[in-house]
């Protein structure tokens, strides 16, 4: 087992709503909530303004709006968030070659497997030069957690919220453990933990103390040998650099049940459509086509099909969710829907006539698929072809430039027109058909002048990492050299301590 503090793990802090009040001027230490804002919406994140007012990820929108009513409530912007993923990734990417991604704001990466760290005091001074750099990059904040295990490294990172930095020193990692409740390891969800509660055992301490052979009789085999050993802080589980995709998939809650069938159909459709770009993004196919549906009572079914090879196509997709559709009864409502690939592959069937003349349509035929769909927005995707103005979303005016909707309804659009680089701007009002006001696409969090094109941010210093400019990708970082690794691991690093 590692006995050095070289397992980092990154968290950026309520990163929807950090993107949102970074780019927004006006938002700035005010509450912000990002996520869904139909009656059927949840949180997807909320900013630490509005958390005082008790609003959290995953809660009912509804809710949020009752607990904080005078809070800002965006549509989420993920071409924006996955943007910045992309040049935070890259900031990981040039410590080690060992890093995995767990989501768009949160990884792990192995420090010893890129010769950035290799004791205490490295792993600290490494840690501390990612936090400076991901805020030169991108103008926003991270935590960082520093531990000799993954599952450590993660209890570190969330003890470090907001905008901080926690090693775990070897030998102290039980004292650390022992006194947090049992929810905090990984694994231990809702449901164990209540069964966990109810034989009496609460904290991590309680779960050492009552021994591996009753965790087994409590939880089971598998579970119980495994919650044993992270309660005594063993957790052997490697960084793993890439993490297989497995299914690629989209869906949408409608705000109210559908009824009429043709309406489901359709539906379908545009699902289909907007899966297979998210695929052909991906530069994946898949062989097996899912469609999931909700119905009005909350069941919840799924079907699937699978062809004889993948396929990208979006009319053999279509038409295999369509004639998946035919098997479900949808006359009572139906509250979601969902179409999803799995078997995935890089590359495609080299013969697809078959398949595409089995679905009824030409295989050459150039479908309505590739032109932008309804509810695209709210997907982070290209613009409906309808003018909709999605709250937060960005847009530009022939006269006032640059500007974000604060809302629209009754034939009225309200904009506040700033940037990231300006101070809080004007509110103007339109009419949701005026000419002069077009969608755009948002504009990077830090300003970059054509001379810094490439290299770092302004005031950053010559020691800060880069990712080149808005719309780089992890291949193109320009980072500063790691502190040379010492011949021998024996010296340096002995006073750390396990706090900042």
């Amino acid at each position: 087992m590692r006995t050095t503090p070289t397992i980092l793990h990154l968290d950026m802090d309520a990163f929807f709503a950090s993107a949102e009040q970074a780019s927004k001027p006006s938002l700035r230490g005010k509450a912000v909530v990002v996520g869904g804002l139909g009656p059927r919406g949840v949180v997807a994140t909320a900013s630490y303004e509005a958390r005082v007012f008790g609003v959290n990820s995953a809660m009912p929108m509804a809710q949020a709006r009752r607990r904080a009513p005078n809070a800002a409530y965006l549509v989420p912007r993920f071409g924006l968030y996955r943007e910045v993923s992309e040049q935070v990734m890259g900031l990981l990417r040039a410590l080690s070659p060992l890093v995995e991604p767990l989501s768009l704001d949160e990884a792990f990466v192995d420090l010893e497997a890129g010769g950035t760290a290799w004791d205490e005091a490295s792993a600290r001074l490494t840690g501390a030069k990612l936090r400076a750099d991901i805020r030169a990059v991108t103008g926003l904040t991270g935590s960082v957690g520093l531990a000799a295990s993954k599952m450590l490294a993660k209890i570190a990172s969330e003890q470090a919220k907001p905008d901080g930095l926690v090693l775990i020193e070897p030998g102290t990692e039980r004292a650390l453990l022992g006194p947090l409740p049992v929810r905090t390891l990984p694994g231990v969800g809702p449901a164990t933990g209540d069964h966990l509660r109810r034989a009496g055992i609460t904290t991590v301490e309680e779960l050492a103390e009552a021994g591996e052979d009753e965790l087994v009789r409590l939880v089971g085999k598998a579970h119980g040998h495994a919650l044993f050993a992270m309660a005594l802080a063993h957790d052997e589980r490697p960084v793993v650099a890439e993490r297989e995709t497995k299914s690629v998939s989209v869906e949408d809650t409608y705000d109210v049940d559908i009824h009429e069938r043709v309406r489901v159909e359709l539906e379908v459709q545009r699902l289909a459509d907007r899966c297979v770009r998210r695929l052909r993004r991906a530069a994946l196919s898949g062989r097996t086509i899912v469609l999931k549906v909700r119905r009005y009572d909350f069941s919840t079914l799924t079907r699937s099909e699978t062809l004889r090879g993948p396929t990208d196509d979006p009319g053999v997709v279509r038409e295999a969710a369509a004639r998946l559709l035919e098997g479900v009864d949808t006359t009572g409502g139906v509250r979601l829907l969902g179409v999803g690939v799995t078997g995935l592959a890089d590359y495609t069937q080299e013969d697809l006539f078959a398949q595409a003349a089995a679905a009824g349509e030409p295989a050459a035929e150039e479908h309505a698929a590739d032109e932008p769909s309804e509810a695209a927005v709210a997907d982070g995707e290209t613009a409906p072809a309808e003018r909709r103005w999605p709250s937060g979303h960005d847009v530009r005016h022939a006269e006032f430039g640059h500007g974000w909707v604060q809302g629209s309804g009754l034939g009225r659009v309200t904009v506040r027109f700033e940037t990231p680089y300006s101070g809080p701007g004007r509110v103007r009002t339109f009419r949701t058909d005026d000419p002069q006001l077009e969608p755009a696409d948002p504009l990077p969090l830090v300003e970059r002048r054509p001379e810094d094109a490439g290299g770092p941010p302004a005031g950053a210093g010559p020691s800060v990492s880069a990712v080149g400019t808005h719309g780089s990708g992890p291949g193109d970082q320009v980072s500063s050299e790691p502190a040379s690794r010492p011949k021998s691991r024996s010296g340096g690093g002995g006073d750390a301590t396990s706090r900042p």
